[in-house]
């Protein structure tokens, strides 16, 4: 029998998550936690683009998509499988018409960095989906909501990026989050944990600091795909806390 598996957001946070044992210990806590999915299928903050596209479904150079970190940061490998199967089914349920396909695109940073963690053999297969943040935030949570039905088949649907990303406003690791990171994060946690899906998926309404901690959205709109693909289910927070200052680790587990 077939496991339902859950939608998870992940806190992808710096690239150098991928390198740092202790804050990757959370990431692969949880990843023992889950049931071992079929595949993977990762909608992430660094793929912008409309219509939904499909990226490789074969192993392929990782995407290296930063600059100015530590040399070992890009000697990362994570030779996963690609999951054409998975990218089959999606196409079914999106309308084939819809969507287009990129065969040559391997995956970001915002799949990577927490995968290595989570998954670390590298054994589960992976396909990435972009972000269609120019469609707007109704069609990123519908898209979630389109694809709920993978979930039954094996398939892990993960939405990759941050609860607060403001790179502006970034400070010492470890030091304390302002309040206006910290009320965000707050009002995220709340509205999850009430099942508030009318209100998150109305964040310019009413979510507080929004534009301070989103000054541009396209690492808020993952969350949304992964609530749309499993709206009102039990809701858990694999890790919390903050890197960076004011940059929010939540991860969102629902289902």
């Amino acid at each position: 029998m077939t496991v339902k598996h859950p939608a998870i957001f992940v806190g992808h946070g710096a690239p150098t998550i991928a390198l740092d044992a202790a804050k990757g210990a959370p990431l692969q806590a949880w990843g023992r936690a889950l049931d071992k999915p079929r595949a993977v299928l990762v909608v992430s903050a660094h793929w912008e683009r409309a219509p939904v596209t499909v990226g490789t479904v074969k192993t392929a150079p990782l995407l290296y998509d930063f600059y100015g970190f530590p040399q070992p940061l890009y000697q990362v490998r994570y030779p996963a499988p690609g999951a054409p199967d998975a990218a089959d089914r999606a196409a079914d349920l999106l309308g084939a018409a819809h969507i287009e396909r990129s065969d040559e695109r391997g995956l970001d940073h915002g799949v990577w960095t927490p995968l290595v963690h989570m998954f670390p053999a590298g054994d589960v297969p992976v396909v990435q989906l972009s972000l269609p943040t120019a469609s707007g935030a109704t069609a990123v949570f519908e898209l979630g909501r389109q694809l709920a039905p993978l979930r039954d088949e094996g398939v892990l649907l993960m939405g990759s990026g941050n609860v607060t990303h403001n790179l502006r406003a970034i400070g010492p690791d470890g030091s304390s989050p302002e309040p206006w990171a910290m009320e965000f994060d707050d009002w995220v946690q709340d509205a999850l944990t009430r099942g508030d899906v009318d209100a998150l998926r109305a964040y310019r309404d009413h979510a507080p600091a929004l534009a301070q901690n989103h000054p541009t959205e396209e690492h808020w709109l993952p969350l949304l795909f992964a609530v749309g693909a499993a709206a009102g289910e039990r809701v858990q927070f694999p890790v919390e806390g903050f890197e960076f200052q004011n940059l929010s680790r939540r991860s969102v587990q629902l289902g």
